[in-house]
């Protein structure tokens, strides 16, 4: 028997027993008799009815939503709810005291009305400011097994970062932390790592190979990267895509994710997880160029347009180079005449400076 069906049992039976209670106050007499069965037959059987219709809606729906709010919740805003509203509670007792002593009816609507509004401030400024207040009070946060994991190298919120599937096939990161502008240890959760063996095991050769320079990346960075990378066993209930879970645990972890993926880039962001985004570091770190700069560059190849040729920067960016075609696989000095900032990247446009 499932729980809808219990409760609309309890339903009928608690409402047919209000129903009966009315039936008997209209008929005027607790005696049954053909004329009070006229009344408190129907209205048992209306109110019973009715209870058995409403009782999943006032029972199983709520506690079913509840437990949908309260999975969805971390540990850190779960502790920091509990604690603003014991505080809360507090602060509204402390006020009852001098409330009690209003004329009636507000002496004892006013306690009442301030209990309400004090425990719900202090759940909502807990939660909106708990990393705050959990810094100042050096709280440890909610990272659990993971700072074990890492030997106490973690220590709270932004001491980790979690890497994605993206930026360890990419392989950018390995050389970043190689630089040593890294200060945190490195974590990869194990949904990320069965991921890059899915990937490496796919039919499809190209995925097959990108999936194979992930892990040989991700084992180069463990052997080499100055800070330690670390693969940890966690999961994320009840969430199957493997980009949903990341943001889950970074949430949870309260640190950045590493990513060079548009679309976790946004997904990330828009629950107020921190990303950091290789793509963006590798835009940001390039050489600046100005229109009237001259510059050495090795024509390579031809350009869409006509007699256009095409160098590049030893940052990868690319220049076109106007009459450029006949300068073909020599190097010549240019000058910048237009920079042009593109979703793909900066293009430089140049001329031949002679």
């Amino acid at each position: 028997m499932t729980a809808d069906i219990v409760f609309r049992i309890l339903g009928f039976i608690v409402f047919g027993l209000i129903g009966w209670q009315v039936g008997v106050l209209w008929a005027g007499t607790s005696e049954l008799n053909a004329v009070s069965l006229r009344y408190v037959l129907p209205l048992t059987i209306g109110f019973g009815a009715i209870g058995a219709l409403i009782a999943p809606w006032l029972t199983t729906r709520p506690a079913a939503w509840l437990r949908r709010s309260i999975s969805e919740l971390t540990l850190a805003q779960l502790v920091a709810g509990s604690l603003g509203l014991v505080i809360g509670l507090v602060l509204a007792a402390l006020v009852a005291l001098p409330l009690s002593y209003l004329p009636a009816p507000l002496r004892s609507i006013l306690p009442t009305i301030a209990a309400i509004v004090f425990g719900y401030l202090g759940i909502t400024v807990m939660v909106l400011r708990q990393r705050e207040i959990f810094a100042l009070f050096r709280r440890q946060d909610s990272l659990g097994g993971i700072d074990g994991e890492l030997g106490g190298e973690g220590g709270g919120p932004d001491q980790v970062l979690l890497l994605d599937t993206s930026v360890i096939i990419d392989g950018r990161i390995a050389d970043i932390a190689n630089t040593g502008f890294i200060r945190f240890p490195m974590v990869v959760p194990r949904f990320v790592l069965a991921e890059l063996q899915y990937i490496a095991d796919s039919p499809d050769s190209l995925r097959r190979n990108r999936g194979r320079r992930g892990l040989e990346m991700l084992n180069r960075m463990q052997k080499e990267s100055p800070m330690p990378v670390r693969i940890v066993d966690v999961d994320v209930e009840g969430v199957r895509q493997v980009d949903a879970k990341l943001v889950q645990l970074a949430r949870q972890m309260e640190c950045p994710i590493v990513t060079n993926d548009y679309n976790l880039n946004r997904v990330a962001g828009l629950q107020g997880v921190k990303v950091l985004n290789v793509n963006e570091l590798s835009n940001a770190v390039k050489s600046v160029v100005l229109p009237g700069e001259t510059m050495t560059i090795r024509v390579i190849q031809e350009g869409k347009e006509v007699g256009q040729g095409i160098g590049y920067l030893d940052d990868g960016t690319m220049v076109v180079i106007e009459n450029g075609r006949r300068h073909m696989d020599s190097e010549i000095e240019v000058s910048v005449t237009k920079v042009l900032q593109t979703n793909a990247g900066r293009m430089i446009f140049a001329a031949p400076a002679r």
